[in-house]
């Protein structure tokens, strides 16, 4: 200060002199020199005013920048906390001020450096004051961009992805917790097994205030002066530093946990699978929300180099991406089980999806590594579905459960194969660039017969159908595991039907076709004869005219009481077993019972309208006709529903 006070009066000085005198401009000019030769502080001001009024301009404007920049920085470089207030907290126009005196700093210079016998002292007190202005504009920045970051909460985020046309489907598929434990019960209810819905998908990318929109001129007018006077190195770390944390608040925010491979192949299934089912939402939300929008904050505050630019994003962004994808890297090289499939198979779309959005966002050379991550996440998670989808169809052809079902159930290896595979059918376009279309996979001519002629399978296709035939050939295999031939039957009835619902009630019909469902449903209808064949056979017998002979000999009223007696215990052993097995599908069940009826009550009432009167007067009458027709027909609605039924004390009605 003392040296810029001792120019000033040395000046006026002259000025004075000059104006006394009544000298000429020339004559100024020429005191000036003669008397900045007694003094050599004053050299640096002939430097200044070389050019005339214009130098004498530029050297009163460079004081006044001088004076503006001190004014801001009473404590100096690396003093920041004894300095006076901030410009922006001041007002507009000190703020205005400030920048224009920068600017001014700045030019001096950048016009001193093109000077070859440019004065050093001048130069200096030039850089210590762009110095000072550089300390107290990154501070400035620093300020802004915390004190304008917009807060981003959770329902924020997912708000603004609502409007952007995020859907979770609601329709999802319940499957047991592996391959082992298969689910008992039936779809949707209650038991162990996790309900599989498909990760959420998004259209487009949707904008949201990073900063408050009126603060981005304010970071802009700062980081182009700073750019400038070369501290980008400087304005692009405090910017990376700031926004690097918001994004990792965000990742905190979404449930993306820093976590370590070791860690991540440590958490038990469910808990990861919910971590899964975060990460798969955080991707999508980080890429489409978040980083696109850190790209246009960045494209808007560095818009003065395109180097700057793409480093300050790629340096902002990096750690949130690389802690994304190496969740992703853990889960695909992690322990491969069956109920895994579904969730990698999610989390493979969800970077398939946005690796796009990646090859756009890092297009320069220094966010290659950046896309090089992603692609080899994307491999390693394609592989981990592969080797998943593997291991089913080998678990499938392994499974040997030799338990047979009480009353013939649905078996939880047919429930839990047909939703298994059910849920791969939405997975079909993935599933098809990743299942290799290899030879070893081809249908085989039993296959083809099943499908409709001329029709191209695709790969998941070939997989899916050739899974279901090795499901059905087990289920031939656990049916011999009854001693009962009828209730073989039902066993096969009750869980082909289920496997053939299943494909028509799903997109596995488009895979499949209508051929193979008929096919199947003939070959149900051919088991119904079987069991009719199997479970009433018996009973028929008892019906048949054979041995009895004519007129009322007694031999011919033994042999009489005696088929009515066998016809009886047949009935009502069937009865007892049979209202024990289960038949779930109610088609299928009044199926059952009208064909029994057709069969047998007619035998039944004829028999009885040939025989019955032959009883009507005896003593002990009810004890061989002890059913009418329409007790049989009332008796057969008990067959098929899964529980105990006593035949007690039933009395023979109407005779």
């Amino acid at each position: 200060m003392a040296t810029i006070e001792g120019q000033d009066r040395v000046l006026a000085t002259a000025q004075q002199i000059v104006k006394s005198l009544n000298i000429n401009t020339k004559a100024t000019e020429d005191m000036i020199l003669i008397l900045s030769s007694f003094d050599n502080r004053l050299s640096n001001i002939t430097d200044l005013m070389e050019g005339g009024a214009g130098g004498e301009e530029l050297g009163n404007r460079f004081v006044s920048a001088e004076k503006v920049i001190l004014r801001h920085d009473a404590g100096g470089i690396g003093e920041t906390s004894s300095r006076s207030s901030s410009p922006w907290e001041d007002s507009s126009t000190e703020a205005a001020e400030y920048l224009e005196a920068v600017d001014t700093i700045i030019q001096l210079t950048e016009d001193l450096s093109i000077q070859s016998d440019g004065d050093s002292e001048i130069m200096d007190r030039a850089e210590n004051a762009l110095q000072l202005a550089m300390s107290r504009l990154e501070d400035d920045f620093l300020h802004i961009l915390i004190r304008n970051t917009v807060p981003l909460d959770i329902d924020r985020l997912y708000g603004s992805i609502r409007k952007g046309s995020l859907s979770f489907p609601s329709n999802g598929i319940e499957i047991g917790d592996d391959f082992e434990s298969y689910r008992e019960d039936d779809d949707g209810g209650s038991g162990s097994g996790y309900h599989h819905e498909r990760g959420p998908s998004l259209g487009g990318d949707i904008y949201v205030d990073l900063i408050h929109p009126e603060a981005i001129k304010e970071l802009k007018a700062i980081a182009d002066r700073m750019i400038r006077s070369g501290y980008e190195k400087e304005c692009c770390q405090v910017y990376s530093n700031v926004r690097r944390d918001v994004l990792n608040e965000c990742l905190s925010i979404l449930g993306v946990e820093r976590l370590s491979i070791e860690e991540v192949q440590r958490i038990e299934w469910k808990t990861l699978d919910e971590k899964m089912k975060k990460w798969i939402q955080a991707i999508k939300i980080v890429v489409k929300v978040l980083l696109f929008g850190e790209k246009r904050l960045c494209e808007q505050v560095f818009s003065e180099s395109e180097l700057i630019k793409e480093i300050s994003f790629v340096e902002t962004t990096k750690g949130c991406v690389m802690q994304l994808l190496n969740f992703g890297e853990a889960v695909a090289i992690g322990q491969r089980s069956s109920e895994k499939l579904f969730r990698i198979l999610d989390m493979y779309d969800a970077v398939a999806d946005v690796l796009p959005d990646f090859e756009f966002l890092f297009s320069d050379e220094s966010g290659e590594l950046v896309c090089n991550e992603v692609n080899v996440v994307l491999t390693g998670l394609g592989e981990a579905a592969i080797g998943t989808f593997i291991e089913f169809e080998n678990a499938v052809k392994g499974e040997n459960s030799k338990r047979a079902l009480p009353g013939g159930e649905i078996h939880p290896v047919t429930r839990y194969v047909m939703n298994y595979i059910k849920l791969l059918v939405d997975y079909s376009d993935s599933l098809n660039t990743l299942l290799p279309n290899s030879q070893e996979h081809d249908p085989t001519s039993k296959e083809l017969d099943d499908i409709d002629s001329g029709d191209t399978l695709s790969p998941i296709s070939c997989r899916l159908l050739s899974l279901i035939t090795t499901l059905e050939a087990n289920l031939d295999e656990k049916s011999k595991l009854y001693d009962d031939s009828a209730l073989r039957y039902i066993f096969l009835m009750n869980n082909i039907l289920y496997i053939v619902q299943k494909v028509k009630n799903s997109e596995l019909r488009n895979l499949l076709g209508d051929r193979w469902i008929r096919k199947h449903r003939g070959q149900i209808r051919q088991w119904h004869t079987s069991y009719l064949r199997a479970a009433w056979g018996k009973a028929l017998l008892c019906l048949k005219d054979e041995g009895i002979g004519g007129g009322s000999s007694t031999q011919s009223k033994l042999i009489l009481k005696e088929k009515f007696k066998n016809f009886n215990a047949c009935f009502e052993e069937i009865y007892r077993v049979q209202s024990l097995w289960k038949v779930p599908d109610d088609q299928l069940r009044e199926e059952l019972r009208i064909s029994i009826s057709e069969k047998v009550l007619p035998a039944y009432r004829a028999f009885v309208g040939r025989h019955g009167s032959q009883f009507e007067s005896g003593r002990h009458a009810g004890k061989y006709v002890k059913y009418s027709p329409d007790d049989l027909e009332n008796h057969l609605l008990d067959l098929f529903e899964g529980r105990p039924t006593v035949l007690n004390n039933i009395k023979r009605k109407g005779t």
